[in-house]
């Protein structure tokens, strides 16, 4: 039997989102009034149709009540949680206290430089800050738990109660510690995979976490990744995963989505996953991207290539936003919230 997936796509924003919202020309994604849309691409392994919503009615009866049920999940409004408004733009701001994460390793070695960046993180206008003590790059291999929690122990015990942190590792060991210093968020790159005693931390901590994609274990997952459709593996992934949560007993909604960029992924494939992100907005729960200054870039700049990428993942992140995505994972938190600033101000 053909599957078929549901894809907003033709964006409104600000005033001329709320416009079309009130002629009944376009559908409010996610319940808000600043971005709508008014086309739906209908996705199977095969093809893909777009039509504009007011087409719906005319389609077959069984792709018809598919559609109007993605629909229902695609504009209703996100709850918020961790006192994350869903209704805007977040940032993430990335702190890698390890020798040798591609792009920062080493630079917040010592507790003191990383408290004073998480401080700065926060200040710049990150509404969360993701604390890692060991590194995921491609290539990167697995350490032990004892000398993961001796880099991020110390800078944990100085969160403070206002700031929301997030910890990136896949060990439960370490994310029942962090949470016992106040960390609220999981954020597990391995989406589950890598400790099996993961999701009976979350079923007894019931803590917000996000479920991110990756193909296998960083040290290999860059060797020649391969898929059946890239953007539709993935939608996959989350559904039977979510199927899974379920299932162990969690049944509270603060996930987040990351069809992580880079993680097993050629840059083919994260053009894909770019283009029609907007495509997991019909599972339900905020997204989040982390595209900052990822090989990517990199790989389409050429020559023009920098050691920052500012420029790369500023102009990604705006593609993203456009479609709606919730929470940008970036290094430079300060640049990125004066792009959104001026981006704001010039949609209205």
């Amino acid at each position: 039997m053909t599957r078929y997936y549901t894809r907003a796509c033709n964006f409104y924003y600000g005033k001329n989102s709320k416009n079309k919202i009130k002629l009944k020309k376009a559908l409010p994604l996610n319940n808000r009034a600043d971005i709508s849309f008014d086309h739906i691409e209908i996705i199977s392994r095969k093809k893909v149709k777009k039509i504009t919503i007011s087409q719906i009615n005319k389609l077959p009866k069984k792709i018809k009540l598919k559609v109007k049920k993605d629909l229902l999940t695609i504009t209703r409004k996100i709850k918020n949680f961790e006192n994350l408004d869903f209704n805007k733009t977040h940032l993430m701001g990335v702190l890698n206290i390890t020798p040798d994460s591609f792009s920062d390793g080493g630079k917040y070695i010592s507790a003191a430089k990383a408290n004073k960046q998480m401080l700065e993180l926060f200040k710049n206008g990150a509404s969360i800050v993701d604390i890692g003590g060991e590194s995921t790059r491609p290539g990167s291999k697995a350490i032990s738990e004892k000398l993961e929690w001796s880099r991020i122990n110390k800078v944990l015990k100085k969160i403070k109660k206002n700031n929301l942190i997030s910890i990136d590792t896949r060990k439960s060991a370490i994310m029942k510690k962090s949470l016992s210093l106040g960390v609220k968020i999981i954020n597990d790159v391995s989406g589950l995979n890598y400790d099996l005693e993961t999701i009976n931390v979350l079923r007894k901590s019931n803590a917000p976490f996000v479920l991110q994609h990756s193909l296998g274990d960083p040290e290999v997952m860059q060797s020649n990744p391969k898929y059946k459709n890239v953007i539709l593996d993935i939608y996959d992934f989350f559904e039977q995963k979510i199927e899974y949560l379920r299932k162990s007993g969690i049944k509270h909604n603060k996930i987040i989505l990351d069809p992580g960029i880079g993680f097993g992924k050629n840059l083919n494939h994260n053009l894909k996953i770019l283009k029609n992100i907007s495509i997991y907005h019909s599972l339900g729960f905020p997204i989040l991207l982390g595209i900052s200054r990822k090989r990517f870039i990199k790989e389409i700049s050429k020559e023009n290539d920098s050691q920052n990428r500012l420029g790369g993942t500023i102009s990604s992140g705006l593609f993203a936003l456009k479609q709606g995505v919730q929470i940008l994972r970036v290094h430079d938190v300060n640049e990125m919230r004066q792009s959104l600033k001026v981006y704001q101000e010039l949609i209205g």
